[in-house]
This record gives structure tokens, C-alpha cells and sequence, in this order.
């Protein structure tokens, strides 16, 4: 026995090498899943402390709505217990919707469908589209058309839009039943195309020949007529107008020129009886075109220009009849390039501002600095405000199939979604290639080099048009979705005129 000894202790040693791997194995899996429950959990924590932001706000506004209703209902039983007649106070909250309307959604399709003249479905009913015409206040004409300061403004109310971004797998397209295309009669490419604000009939539109022309629509049947056309060229260049916004009154046109060589910078055309063309003496902008105009969704009266001297600059209208626009240069060193695009947002006095530089930037008025400042990886050419979501907005940027990109103003350096097109005529970014959101906030038409316009609906989760509706021979500037009638209007390079009916 003693010529085969054993060796207890090597077994053992063995088996606990494999223990050790067994628990080394465990550990690590372990470490996996907690690893993957702590990413689970931190994600959970920043969606409730985003829905906690959320309702943070909705109490914020519910409480400033009840605080406005009481001190209406105090003021109103003031009045009547006076004896006098309620007139309309003086300090509103920044709520300054133009038209208070539902819009028709259109019906869901999963098949994208091109503009058909031969469409049987051309004869809609006038009862499937809400109109709805917008009159101007008569109580007081002079004041209100000349000054416009003291203007009453219907209430519309904040929609949560921001939720449904990007929540259908499917799209729910939009019919377009028939199109109909008219000479733009102008001489040179098409620039700008805008409605007026207090008459549904009436929009405008502007070239590079430097004419603006004043069009109505024909009741009943999907044309237009030209109404007027006016010289509306810079007095020492003689240059076109690069962008033009319409006065909330309906009463005069505004366009923006060039601040090269002491150039007018802003031409008002009045529409009343003279349609006269006047210069504002004032020029903020130091050099170089302005690119964008616009009127901001407020009760006070003022619109923003945005410039390629990096500023943006606020215009007040007065009572003052010598000086009647009041310019004030809200930020001219937070651009680093042009300000290609500016807008208002209707909750709160911000200005947003959108440059070459890839830098988004909204300005508290009152505050007097940039409350929300954010960067994308390239160029921005535009922005807009959601006509129902008081804190979306939409920037276009120069990048290919992600040219459109959605925020909410209350989340910083943060991208809600973001969709595009490819394009077949030409891969550059053009930024004459303009947006429009729906009245009901939940499309985006837009623009073109390809003669199409592209439809996007913001609920569905792909980055592609929901739809592309061939509309016209050449590249398409923009497409402007009516506010009350069932009708989408487009310019485009072929210097034709699209009127494209839809439900």
C-alpha cells in the first residue's frame, strides 16, 4: 500500500479553481444586469423628470390662466357695478393667435397620392372643410388700421403637440384632389409668397424683377386674380425685396432690402387707396442683405429683422407719425455668422434666431439675454414657431434628408426629431427653399429644388415625407397651407402660381 500513495490536496485545489470561475462567471453576470438595470432606471428617472418639467409648466400656465380669469371676473363686476361700459385692458398676457379654429385632419392613408386633376373626388362637399373668414375689428377703423398698437386679438389656446411626435409607425396623408397652376405674370423668379392676415382672399407675392403683386381668390373656384402690381424696388440700388411680412391689420406690406450703401432697409406699402410705397428713414442693420422678416405673435404690435450683419433687431410700432416704426437691436454679438431665419414664440416675448453659424438662440425681451441657446452640426436657414404647441418650434438646416428638425423651447441642446428628403436635381441646400406649418400644427409643407412639395406629419416616426406632391416644372420656393380654406398655395421657378386643393 505504501508503494501507491494519494494526493487528497490536488482534487480539492481543482475544485476550487472551478468554484472561483463558477462565482467569477456569476459576478460578472450579475455586473451585466445590474449594469443594464441602472441604465434602465437612469432612463426612467430623466423621462419622469421630463414629465415632472412638463406639468411644471401646464401648472405654471393653469395658474396664470385662473389668475387672468379672476382678475377679468373682478374687473367685469367692477364695471357693472359702476356703470360703465367694459373696454379692453390695457396689459394682456403675450397670447396672440390670429384665428381661433379647429382645422379638418385630413383622413389616414397609407398610400402617398400625387395631385390627379382627373380625380373623381375633385367635387368636395363644403361641408367637409371649416371655414372660417376672418373679419377686421370695425369699433374704432382709424385707430386700429393706423396704429395697430391697441389691436384685439382672438384667443387661442396651447394644444400639447410635443407628445405625439414620432408616435405612428403609419402616416396619415393629406388629399389633394386637384391643382391649378397661373402665371405669376412676374419677370424674374419668384421670392416671397404671403397671405393676408384679416381677409382670407387676399395674398401677395414678390420677385427679383422687384414687383409685388396683390392677388384675391375667386370664391368657388381654384383661381386668383391680379389685383395690383407695384414697383416696390430699393431707392439707390434699385434692388428686390428679399423677404416681406403683412402688417396684422392687413393694411400695409412690409419688405426688407439690403444695408450696403446706406439702402433703404424697409419699404412699406400701404394697400388702402394710394398703395404708396415709403422708406423708413431708420437703418439698425450695419452691412450686408437681410434675410428674414417677421411680425411676432404678440398683442403689442412689432416684427424682428434678422441680418448678415449677424444682428436681430426689434421694431416697435408708436403713435408717433414722424417716427412711427422704433428700432431696437436686441443681440448683435451672439451670431458668429448671418441671421438666415427669426420668429416669435406665442407663449412668452423670445424671439428665436437661427444662423449660419449652426446656432439657435432665443431672446427674452424683457429679460434682455438668450434664455435658450443651442448648436446643430450644420448651417440653420429658417425657423418657425408651432401655430398650436406654444413650445415647439422647427429649424431647417443645410444637412441632406435631415433638413427639418423639431424642438421644444423648454428643453435645452435637446433634438425631438428630425426628417428630410433626398434630392434628384441637386445636392446643395438652398436657403430660398421655405416651410409652413398646418393650422392645426400637426404638418410641415415644404419647399424644394425638385418640383414637388414634400408633407410632413409630425406624428409619424419616419425621417421621409409622408407624401410628395408633384406640383410644378422647376424648383419649388414654398408652399403656404392656407388658414381657413382647404388649399395649399405655391411659388416656384417656372414663374407660375400652384392653388392646390386639399382635405
Amino acid at each position: 500500500m505504501s508503494e501507491f500513495p494519494t494526493n487528497p490536496k490536488k482534487p480539492n485545489k481543482l475544485k476550487r479553481e472551478e468554484e472561483e470561475e463558477e462565482d467569477e462567471a456569476c459576478r460578472e453576470e450579475q455586473e451585466q444586469v445590474l449594469v443594464a438595470l441602472v441604465e434602465h432606471r437612469s432612463d426612467e428617472i430623466e423621462r419622469l423628470k421630463h414629465h415632472i418639467s412638463n406639468y411644471q409648466t401646464k401648472l405654471v400656465e393653469a395658474e396664470r390662466s385662473l389668475r387672468d380669469s379672476k382678475s377679468k371676473l373682478a374687473h367685469l363686476r367692477h364695471h357693472h357695478d359702476d356703470g360703465v361700459s367694459i373696454s379692453a385692458k390695457k396689459d394682456k398676457p403675450f397670447r396672440t393667435p390670429r384665428n381661433d379654429k379647429d382645422y379638418a385632419s385630413p383622413s389616414p392613408s397609407k398610400t402617398l397620392k400625387p395631385c390627379d386633376s382627373s380625380d373623381p373626388r375633385s367635387s368636395i362637399s363644403k361641408s367637409k372643410a371649416k371655414t372660417v373668414v376672418l373679419k377686421q375689428k370695425t369699433d374704432s377703423p382709424s385707430e386700429d388700421r393706423d396704429r395697430g398698437t391697441k389691436r384685439k386679438f382672438e384667443q387661442k389656446e396651447h394644444k400639447e403637440l410635443i407628445r405625439l411626435i414620432a408616435r405612428n409607425s403609419s402616416p396619415t396623408t393629406v388629399k389633394c384632389h386637384t391643382s391649378n397652376q397661373i402665371s405669376s405674370q412676374h419677370k424674374r423668379k419668384l421670392r416671397s409668397l404671403i397671405l393676408c392676415p384679416v381677409n382670407e382672399h387676399l395674398f401677395a407675392t414678390s420677385s427679383l424683377d422687384g414687383m409685388v403683386s396683390l392677388w384675391q381668390l375667386q370664391p368657388g373656384r381654384l383661381a386668383a386674380s391680379l389685383l395690383s402690381t407695384t414697383d416696390c424696388l430699393s431707392r439707390k440700388q434699385r434692388r428686390w425685396a428679399e423677404d416681406m411680412a403683412w402688417h396684422p391689420s392687413g393694411n400695409t406690406l412690409l419688405s426688407v432690402y439690403t444695408a450696403d450703401d446706406g439702402d433703404s432697409q424697409i419699404s412699406i406699402l400701404n394697400l388702402n387707396k394710394t398703395r404708396g410705397v415709403t422708406f423708413l428713414e431708420n437703418k439698425p442693420h450695419v452691412k450686408g442683405i437681410i434675410n428674414n422678416i417677421k411680425f411676432m405673435p404678440w398683442e403689442q404690435t412689432c416684427f424682428v429683422t434678422g441680418g448678415s450683419d449677424h444682428a436681430v433687431v426689434l421694431w416697435n410700432e408708436s403713435d408717433d407719425e414722424e417716427n412711427k416704426w422704433k428700432s431696437k437691436t436686441l443681440h448683435r454679438n451672439l451670431h458668429s455668422a448671418a441671421v438666415m431665419g427669426v420668429d416669435g414664440m406665442r407663449n412668452k416675448n423670445i424671439v428665436l434666431s437661427v444662423g449660419a453659424d449652426k446656432r439657435i438662440y432665443g431672446f427674452d425681451v424683457q429679460v434682455g439675454r438668450a434664455d435658450y441657446k443651442h448648436q446643430i452640426d450644420y448651417k440653420c436657414m429658417s425657423v418657425l414657431s408651432n401655430p398650436c404647441d406654444f413650445n415647439l418650434f422647427m429649424v431647417q438646416s443645410g444637412e441632406p434628408e435631415k433638413q427639418l428638425r423639431l424642438f421644444d423651447i423648454r428643453l435645452r441642446k435637446t433634438e425631438l426629431h428630425s426628417f428630410g428628403w433626398k434630392q434628384d436635381s441637386s445636392e446643395s441646400q438652398s436657403a430660398l427653399i421655405n416651410q409652413c406649418w398646418s393650422p392645426d400644427g400637426l404638418y410641415i409643407t415644404s419647399g424644394s429644388v425638385d418640383p414637388v412639395i414634400h408633407v410632413f406629419d409630425i406624428r409619424y416616426n419616419a425621417r421621409k415625407p409622408t407624401q410628395s406632391i408633384k406640383a410644378h416644372q422647376k424648383r419649388v420656393f414654398k408652399a403656404e397651407w392656407h388658414y381657413s380654406q382647404p388649399l395649399i398655395i405655391s411659388i416656384s421657378s417656372d414663374l407660375n402660381i400652384g392653388l392646390h386643393k386639399i382635405s
